[in-house]
């Protein structure tokens, strides 16, 4: 897979085929959340947990990856950042979910949309990473766009600020944390786990009885949630840390942008001028980013030709 997407500037393996492969799966979850949409969103988290530790274990032992998950769990530091980690998925997966089953889908569409200003506002302030003006450009519009769709959004804002917040700070730990994606991902999804069995325990107790092994059907897209978790966050982790923080921003506006036509077809939600209007200024910004982007791909390109003459 690495000699398959090398990055054109250092030699190194790309992370864009694993950021856009985490982020379409994500813009088209809440299609499969709508087939689990009566299930109570924690007991559905607790399950979405307890189903994705399983599946990152056999891709640990068909990897190998077994010592650096023992490396990992041995390294106090280590197990802390992945804690804040792990806390951060947790709070991101039950709002999101809370947000589709309520019908709140462009509330959690703008906050991912939300998300990548927080990304590129992180990535210079803390990871020292450096925007061209254009790319500064495309953040103003932007962050106009969202400031329009927030405008009128004002009761659903917190659902997107805390998808936004509770995200791009996972994707900074993630960033920062000397463990590799998969032993990364499985380490959270061990410390979870407690708290998850908690609340599948706490839900069996009620009367409706657990969601989980009382109808093979609902028990089989119950334990799908490992595939649709585990999936896209390995992608994510493993974009995370071959691209800038500031970059793989930008490309999270796939998945919002899917959830917000699916908002507006799937799911038959107004679609009012104010927000069409957002959308374009939005696509826009990304437009300006990447074609920058490609710019000044083509100008180092250009630059190490003329220096291996």
């Amino acid at each position: 897979m690495r000699a398959l997407f090398p990055d054109s500037a250092s030699g190194e393996p790309s992370g864009l085929p694993a950021a856009l492969g985490a982020y379409t799966i994500w813009g088209f979850l809440p299609l499969y959340l709508l087939l689990v949409r009566h299930i109570p969103p924690f007991e559905f988290v607790g399950w979405r947990i307890i189903w994705t530790l399983p599946l990152c274990l056999v891709i640990v032992a068909l990897r190998k990856q077994f010592p650096a998950l023992r490396q990992a769990l041995s390294n106090p530091r280590a197990m802390l950042a992945l804690l804040a980690s792990a806390t951060l998925i947790g709070i991101n997966w039950f709002v999101y979910i809370w947000a589709i089953t309520a019908n709140e889908v462009y509330a959690a569409s703008l906050g991912y949309y939300l998300n990548p200003l927080l990304n590129v506002l992180l990535g210079t302030l803390v990871l020292g990473e450096r925007l061209s003006r254009l790319q500064w450009v495309a953040v103003a519009v932007a962050a106009s766009a969202v400031a329009i769709l927030a405008a009128g959004a004002i009761t659903t804002l917190w659902i997107s600020v805390a998808l936004a917040l509770s995200f791009c700070l996972y994707g900074l730990v993630r960033k920062r944390v000397p463990v590799g994606s998969l032993p990364g991902l499985t380490v959270e999804s061990v410390l979870l786990l407690l708290p998850a069995a908690g609340i599948a325990a706490w839900y069996a107790q009620t009367p409706a009885g657990p969601a989980f092994g009382t109808d093979w059907g609902q028990s089989l897209l119950i334990a799908f949630s490992g595939v649709v978790t585990a999936v896209p966050l390995l992608l994510f982790a493993i974009a995370a840390k071959r691209m800038d923080y500031s970059t793989l921003g930008f490309i999270q506006y796939l998945a919002p942008t899917i959830v917000f036509l699916l908002g507006l077809t799937v799911f038959g939600q107004e679609l009012r001028p104010v927000q069409l209007f957002s959308f374009l200024l939005i696509w826009t910004a990304v437009g300006i980013f990447v074609a920058d982007l490609l710019a000044r791909g083509r100008r180092a390109k250009a630059a190490r030709s003329v220096a291996a003459r």
